[in-house]
C-alpha cells in the first residue's frame, strides 16, 4: 500500500539527523564483511561487565520478589510506578538537598518522548494562531532535537561564541548571549548538559542566566541530563545539576547501562509536569514498569550512583584521554581544534577553513576503512549559513583503545591528504 499521509504524517515518516546517516552506516558495515571497519560512529554504550551484572542482580531480585507479578502483568499509574518515583525523590532530595514531590516528578519512556511531549505541548502554534518557538541557546547540540516537533519551523537555534584555548587544538563552545533571544514567543528552551556531541558543559553561571532571561515570559528550561551526575556521571569536569521553579530536569538511564528499556525522568514544576503527564497518558498510557521495577532497587541501594562514580565515568574519562593523546601526537600542522573533554561518551573535531565538507570527509574516511560521524545534523535549527556546520565530525569513545588509536592515526593520514591537494584559494587561514 502506498496510504495518503497528513501532514504530521509525512513528516514523521522521514529521518532527521544522525539517523538518517546510519542507515548509510549500518549498510556500509553490512556491505564490508571482507574489510574490517573501525567504527567510531557508535551511540550505544559499552556493555561493561559490573553494569550489566547490576542489572542481572537487579532483575533476579525482582523475579524472586512477591512483587514481581503487580510489574509486568498489570497496567499502572501514567506518572510512573509509585517505588520508582520514591526512590528518585528521596535520591534527589537527600543528594541536593532538595524538597521535591511526587507533584514534580513524571516518568516517560525515555527521554526523546519527553522531549516530544514537551515539544508538542509547549511548542508550536497557540489556539490563536501565534507560533511558539523551540529555543535551542547553543548549537551544535543533540541531532534528536530536530526531529522532536511537530511544526518544524518552531525550531530555532542559536550561534555560539568561540572559545579558542590557551592549551594547542582545544576550544570550547559558549552561549552567546548577546544574541541569544528568548521572549513571549518562546515555548520552552532545551539544552543538553553534558552536551551530545561536543562534550561541552554548560557553567553554573550559564544555566542560571538562561534560567533568568526565560522567567519573566513563564517559559520552561529543560535541561536535558542524558550524561550528568549522579547517574550515569558521565561529566570529566566538575558539575552540579541545576534546579529552580522554570528548570525541567531530564534524565535518562540510557548510558547507565538501561537504554532497551526506554526510561526517562523529568523533574520540576508540577504545572509543567502535569501537562506533560497528560500528553504521555494520551500517548502511550505510561513508561515500562519492569524497567522501573529494577531501577528502583539500583538507586534506592546506592548501587546505581557508585557504579556510575567508579566504573562507567572512569571508563570513558580514560577513553577520552587516549583519544586526545592519540590527536596531539599523530595530527598534521592543519587548524584541527578538539572541543575541551567535559563530558559525554564522544569527542567533537573542528577542522578549520576545511577544503571539503565534513559529509566529504566522512566518505574519505570511509573509504580509509574508518567510520565518524559528519558533523552537520548536529545543528537543528540554526537557520543561517554558516560555514563551521560542515568542519566537524563526531567521535565516539566507544570503540576499543586499539581501534580508537589506529583510527585516529588513520584520520590524521587522511586530513594531511585533504588540506595538501587543496587549491591555494582554499589553503587555511589564520587561526582566529
Amino acid at each position: 500500500m502506498n496510504p495518503a499521509l497528513t501532514q504530521f504524517g509525512d513528516q514523521m515518516s522521514h529521518l532527521t539527523g544522525v539517523r538518517a546517516i546510519m542507515k548509510d552506516i549500518i549498510e556500509t558495515l553490512r556491505g564490508g564483511k571482507d574489510r574490517d571497519f573501525i567504527n567510531l560512529s557508535a551511540g550505544n554504550p559499552v556493555i561493561l561487565p559490573e553494569v550489566e551484572n547490576l542489572w542481572r542482580d537487579c532483575t533476579a531480585d525482582l523475579m524472586a520478589s512477591s512483587e514481581y507479578g503487580e510489574v509486568v502483568c498489570r497496567y499502572g499509574s501514567s506518572q510512573g510506578y509509585e517505588p520508582f518515583i520514591e526512590a528518585v525523590l528521596a535520591d534527589f532530595n537527600q543528594r541536593y538537598g532538595l524538597s521535591l514531590t511526587d507533584r514534580n516528578i513524571l516518568i516517560t519512556p525515555g527521554s526523546q518522548a519527553l522531549y516530544f511531549f514537551a515539544a508538542n505541548a509547549l511548542g508550536g502554534y497557540t489556539t490563536e494562531g501565534n507560533l511558539r518557538e523551540i529555543v535551542l541557546p547553543l548549537s551544535p547540540d543533540y541531532t534528536g532535537y530536530g526531529g522532536v516537533s511537530l511544526v518544524p519551523e518552531a525550531l530555532r537555534a542559536y550561534r555560539p561564541a568561540i572559545e579558542i584555548g590557551k592549551e594547542p587544538h582545544r576550544f570550547k563552545y559558549r552561549p552567546d548571549f548577546q544574541q541569544l533571544e528568548i521572549n513571549q514567543n518562546t515555548g520552552l528552551v532545551l539544552f543538553s548538559r553534558p552536551c551530545n556531541p561536543t562534550g561541552n558543559v554548560l557553567t553554573d553561571e550559564e544555566v542560571r542566566r538562561i534560567a533568568e532571561l526565560a522567567a519573566p515570559h513563564n517559559v520552561p528550561v529543560l535541561v536535558d541530563s542524558a550524561y550528568a551526575p549522579p547517574f550515569p556521571a558521565l561529566n570529566f569536569t566538575e558539575m552540579t545539576p541545576m534546579f529552580g521553579s522554570n528548570i525541567i530536569h531530564c534524565i535518562s538511564l540510557s548510558k547507565a547501562g538501561l537504554p532497551g528499556e526506554r526510561l526517562g525522568v523529568a523533574l520540576g514544576d508540577a504545572g509543567v509536569i502535569q501537562v506533560l503527564q497528560s500528553f504521555q497518558t494520551n500517548l502511550c498510557i505510561h513508561s515500562s514498569r519492569y524497567g522501573q521495577a529494577i531501577a528502583t532497587r539500583a538507586i534506592a541501594s546506592g548501587a546505581l550512583a557508585d557504579i556510575s562514580e567508579t566504573v562507567i565515568r572512569p571508563h570513558y574519562g580514560n577513553k577520552f584521554t587516549i583519544l586526545e593523546e592519540t590527536l596531539d601526537a599523530a595530527m598534521p600542522e592543519v587548524p584541527w581544534f578538539l572541543h575541551r573533554g567535559e563530558g559525554s561518551i564522544f569527542a567533537w573535531l573542528w577542522f578549520q577553513d576545511l577544503p571539503i565538507s565534513d559529509w566529504e570527509l566522512y566518505q574519505a574516511l570511509k573509504a580509509h576503512g574508518v567510520i565518524v560521524v559528519p558533523g552537520s545534523p548536529f545543528f537543528p535549527g540554526l537557520r543561517d549559513d554558516w560555514e563551521h556546520t560542515h568542519q566537524c565530525i563526531r567521535m565516539s569513545l566507544t570503540a576499543s583503545n586499539d581501534e580508537i588509536v589506529t583510527g585516529l592515526r588513520h584520520l590524521a593520514k587522511v586530513v594531511q591528504a585533504v588540506y595538501q591537494s587543496a587549491p591555494a584559494h582554499h589553503q587555511p587561514a589564520a587561526v582566529h
